[in-house]
């Protein structure tokens, strides 16, 4: 069984996730809670940034849906 726990404590900790990254190119995406989920905005380089960058958050997402609108340049 997963703990649920609170959706606010949930996006406190992907955000942390990503800013503690040792990948620069994710620092500095943001994460927020939009409805039942978390959106990822931003901008990488790569679509391997954006994609590490979701692998990230979905570590420590505990089941919410994951929304990565993270831009690619």
């Amino acid at each position: 069984m997963i703990d649920k726990c609170d959706p606010r404590e949930i996006c406190k900790r992907a955000s942390e996730a990503l800013s503690g990254s040792h990948i620069q190119a994710i620092r500095a995406l943001h994460v927020q809670r939009h409805r039942d989920s978390l959106r990822v905005t931003g901008q990488v380089a790569s679509f391997y940034h954006k994609q590490l960058a979701f692998e990230t958050i979905r570590s420590v997402s505990r089941g919410m849906r994951i929304e990565n609108v993270v831009d690619v340049a």
